[in-house]
């Protein structure tokens, strides 16, 4: 007789709960037999899709890493000499494999909850010290998306900033030598807002006409370096506001935008160290003068105090802002890219001022040299000030130059018929050099005579002075740094993190394996497509997938953040009934419920936002939708509305309010934020959706990075496929071409592999269990809970999708203890918190995900369970709210190991409050945190050494 001995997949090793009994243990706490049963009973069948997804079968770890090398094969690495704001760079191993590629700081969430995201809040810290000292601006953000959509942010703040009422409306004027790319997702918002923009040539001087803000590139993408101070003092003379798109390996060597007067910079922190990663993603960066600070878009880091006066990081100001102010955000920003911020940050402390301005004065001879030579061969250039790009004049033979650039494996840039581009950087070799100048027939390279960057022009000032770009030099030093900081933190390497509507599941080791191969990784976003046949193969097969599983007509991956998605919709939508001669159509519906980056989206997509009423059972209030739409039939563009809703449950009436916004004229937008309840049961281009955008950072395994990277891609139905993201590098603006989002044509490709992995190892099949598995992990989590924290809203049968709200509201007005109390007290546990106050407040959004085992999922609820008898004890009066535990929540190692211990409750109960815990142990390195003496006393820069001391 033979034994067959079992072995795993994939699905078998993504999908905690796997094992019968495990699945049979959670259906007898749910109530049912089956898990098609709970599946039946929890999803409509109004929505349910009627067919298997057609998707090709599972493959093994080995058979999709075997076709990512063949994919893998079909690129072609050469030395990227194309610039156009993309460089090559040294990514120091040291930095690659334990930050980029170390699942402590990979599989880290936003750092919502400050006391167990310490390090990494002192990373963005170190990142934002960076920016504002080679800036010479006082206040940075913590990241942006990349450097396009960064000048786009920066034109919406001057046009919200500038109080000058003569300027006010007065229209944007961007330099010609900006990026191309820069330029389209400009004037792709302006349009959709409706300002005016000028491109022109500001060295020649500002144009006639009021004008609003100004926006230079220092350099430019010619590559000219030259003294801005004049333009910007004149441009503030007429009341505008300024912004300099700056490089920040330039800036160690260029008088930095706050010192020739600019009140915003801007720009991307790629070349520090990050991959090109095909386009992204990319940290970009702003900094902004003093009084700019509470109206800068994105996350801020600050300095605050614990509750036992220790120096201690927080989020301030902006955090989830969206959520608050929704159609009055200043942006719809929700992703940044934080764990690309954080490469950067550490770039910069492993290389130090020194270090860095080392590198850029290599950089800046090595393009002087290659310039010495040209002009000796007779070559015309068309500047004699540059900092790293050559732009030279090959009348008729540019093209002739580049193709024999190429046959030498360098890619140079095609400007026009006339003119080529070089742009020299830190991995650029003598050997380099010289075959550039053979592509051009000059002979050997010369040594570096004249163009030296103009007096005026070169900075004189110090940057990085802070101890921590000048400590960790030997890789032993710096080693222990990252780890000393990814200790301070929880991730989804120690715990579950049960996010609501954020859905932080695994993220397997096979699916993140490619992602830093050279082929995917070394390839520039504008290399010519013979050598990019791998990537888009990849691509095409991965928008494919997501149309099958989504029922849309098509897809576009190029949106690099789910907020940007959404923007990417609505403006096709705009655009579709702008086509049929309904510009007027205006008004976007949202419920009340809603994720407030769709008002925000809504607005910056040139919409009027109006909402509509939940009922008291968390649906859509029929009465007020049908009221609304009958007040805006004639202007009605779209409704914006999340499936399964924001409250956690499969409304049965979705097709309902999709065929009454469609009667009406309107398109329906579904918010594809809790996608991971419908994969494989039902797709919402087929139940009544017109767009789409999806989150690859939820559903589809891209890790969340510590506050990104994301991906968005936008998915519509055939009618609005003209209307979906163009090249922003090439005819975005043209007839025919829908709007650029991102400023690379496929946004953050790099990190597209780990969808696509994800997608090819599952199958089908596994998909849809896995979507299965995390409806059944909800509702055992919703039911044995329910008796201590009543979960707020159900759907018909009684059932939550794949996350459920518990509501803490009437005991809080019992007991005085909060939600956020829970949260705090949660991390004593060993716990990240789920979502807090969202979409309700005074409740916590729970979402454990397929990916939890049932194990970690009782640790979860033995936790919930533990906490309620401590507010019981706050009930019965054993201590006050403030002498409690909860309040006092989280315990430090310190806090507990006190001679002084005074507290009402034990030691034990404050440290170790179930027995688990006694063996491992997460102390978190600060006590709670005062959110609002940092906000009152703004402090976003690495505090002085002092500032630890007792």
């Amino acid at each position: 007789m033979t034994v067959q001995s079992f072995v795993p997949t994939f699905a078998d090793r993504h999908i905690g709960a796997r094992r019968q009994y495990h699945i049979d243990t959670m259906l007898k706490a749910v109530g049912y037999d089956t898990v098609d049963g709970l599946v039946g009973s929890a999803v409509p069948d109004s929505i349910r899709q009627e067919s298997p997804l057609g998707l090709d079968n599972a493959l093994s770890e080995v058979q999709v890493l075997a076709e990512l090398r063949r994919l893998a094969g079909r690129n072609k690495t050469a030395v990227q000499m194309i610039g156009q704001g993309y460089y090559d760079t040294v990514t120091p191993a040291v930095i690659r494999r334990n930050i980029l590629e170390a699942p402590a700081w990979y599989t880290a969430y936003t750092p919502y909850q400050p006391e167990i995201s310490q390090g990494r809040l002192e990373a963005l810290l170190n990142f934002q010290t960076m920016v504002q000292d080679l800036t010479a601006l006082p206040v940075a953000n913590a990241s942006l998306l990349d450097e396009a959509t960064a000048v786009a942010e920066a034109v919406l703040l001057m046009r919200r900033a500038n109080k000058n009422k003569a300027v006010k409306d007065g229209k944007t004027v961007l330099d010609a030598d900006c990026l191309p790319q820069t330029i389209a997702i400009v004037l792709g918002r302006a349009e959709a807002l409706g300002f005016e923009v000028e491109v022109a040539d500001l060295s020649q001087g500002l144009p006639e006409g009021d004008i609003n803000g100004v926006v230079l590139q220092q350099p430019g993408v010619s590559g000219r370096v030259w003294d801005q101070t004049s333009v910007i003092a004149e441009a503030k003379e007429r009341g505008a506001l300024v912004t300099v798109a700056a490089d920040l390996l330039a800036l160690t060597l260029i008088t930095p935008p706050g010192e020739q007067g600019a009140d915003v910079a801007v720009g991307s922190t790629q070349r520090l160290g990050v991959p090109l990663f095909f386009g992204g993603p990319h940290a970009a960066y702003m900094a902004v003068r003093d009084g700019m600070e509470r109206t800068l878009p994105g996350r801020i880091v600050g300095v605050s105090k614990d509750n036992a006066g220790a120096t201690a990081y927080r989020l301030a100001l902006q955090t989830r802002e969206q959520h608050i102010r929704r159609e009055k955000a200043t942006s719809n920003i929700c992703t940044a890219q934080a764990l690309l911020a954080i490469v950067s940050s550490f770039y910069a402390v492993y290389h130090g001022p020194d270090g860095l301005k080392a590198i850029a004065q290599n950089v800046h001879s090595n393009t002087r040299a290659l310039a010495t030579t040209l002009k000796a061969a007779g070559w015309e250039l068309t500047s004699d000030s540059f900092f790293d790009t050559l732009t030279v004049r090959v009348p008729r033979d540019a093209a002739k130059v580049v193709s024999a650039a190429e046959s030498r494996g360098i890619n140079l840039r095609l400007v026009n018929a006339d003119t080529v581009g070089i742009s020299v950087d830190e991995t650029t070799t003598p050997e380099i050099l010289s075959a550039v100048s053979a592509a051009f027939g000059a002979g050997q390279v010369r040594e570096a005579a004249g163009f030296e960057l103009p007096a005026a022009a070169v900075r004189t000032s110090e940057y990085l002075q802070h101890p921590v770009f000048n400590t960790h030099r030997s890789e032993t030093q710096l080693l222990r740094y990252i780890r000393r900081l990814s200790d301070r933190d929880l991730a989804l390497d120690r715990t579950m993190i049960p996010l609501g509507s954020c859905t932080m599941k695994l993220n397997a080791t096979a699916e993140m394996e490619a992602i830093s191969w050279p082929e995917f990784a070394s390839i520039h976003p504008f290399a010519p497509d013979s050598q990019t046949e791998g990537w888009r193969e990849l691509i095409d097969g991965l928008e494919a997938d997501l149309a099958e599983i989504t029922g849309y007509d098509q897809v576009s991956i190029q949106p690099n953040a789910g907020s940007q998605g959404e923007l990417a919709g609505l403006l096709a939508i705009r655009g579709y009934h702008a086509s049929r001669g309904e510009g007027q159509r205006n008004v976007c519906l949202i419920p009340a419920s809603a994720h407030g980056t769709n008002a925000a989206s809504a607005v910056l997509a040139g919409m009027k936002v109006v909402v509509v009423a939940t009922a008291s059972d968390g649906t859509i209030d029929h009465g007020d939708l049908r009221a609304k739409i009958e007040a805006h039939r004639d202007a009605l563009s779209a409704i914006m509305i999340t499936y399964p809703s924001t409250h956690g449950v499969f409304d049965a009436d979705v097709r309902e309010v999709c065929d009454a916004v469609h009667e009406a004229g309107g398109q329906v937008y579904v918010d594809g934020a809790n996608l991971n309840a419908l994969v494989g049961l039902a797709q919402p281009g087929k139940f009544g959706g017109d767009v789409s955008h999806l989150n690859l950072h939820k559903t589809f395994c891209i890790p969340h990075g510590g506050g990104g990277p994301g991906v968005g891609p936008v998915a519509a139905k055939a009618h609005l496929a003209p209307f979906m993201p163009g090249d922003a590098n090439k005819s975005a603006h043209e007839a025919g071409h829908g709007v650029a989002i991102s400023a690379s044509r496929f946004g953050s490709a790099g990190v597209l592999p780990i969808s696509w992995a994800y997608v090819k190892l599952m199958g089908g099949q596994g998909l849809t269990e896995a979507t299965k598995s995390a409806l059944l992990a909800a509702n055992y989590i919703a039911a044995r809970l329910t008796e201590h924290f009543p979960v707020l809203y159900t759907g018909e049968s009684g059932l939550v999708a794949h996350e459920c709200i518990l509501d803490l509201r009437e005991l809080t007005a019992r007991t005085g203890v909060t939600a956020e109390d829970v949260a705090k007290r949660l991390i004593d546990f060993g716990f990240h918190a789920p979502t807090l106050s969202f979409p309700v407040a005074g409740t916590l959004m729970v979402e454990p995900t397929e990916s939890e085992d049932l194990a970690e999922i009782d640790r979860f609820i033995e936790a919930m369970v533990t906490i309620r008898k401590e507010m019981e004890q706050v009930a019965a009066g054993d201590f006050t709210i403030e002498e409690s535990p909860l309040r006092n929540a989280p315990h430090t190692a310190a806090a507990v190991v006190t001679s002084e211990w005074e507290r009402r409750y034990p030691r034990e109960q404050g440290a170790f409050p179930v027995p688990s815990l006694r063996q491992d142990k997460y102390f978190p390195p600060v006590g709670r945190i005062d959110g609002a003496a940092g906000d009152r006393n703004l402090v976003c820069s690495c505090p002085p050494l002092t500032a630890f001391e007792d």
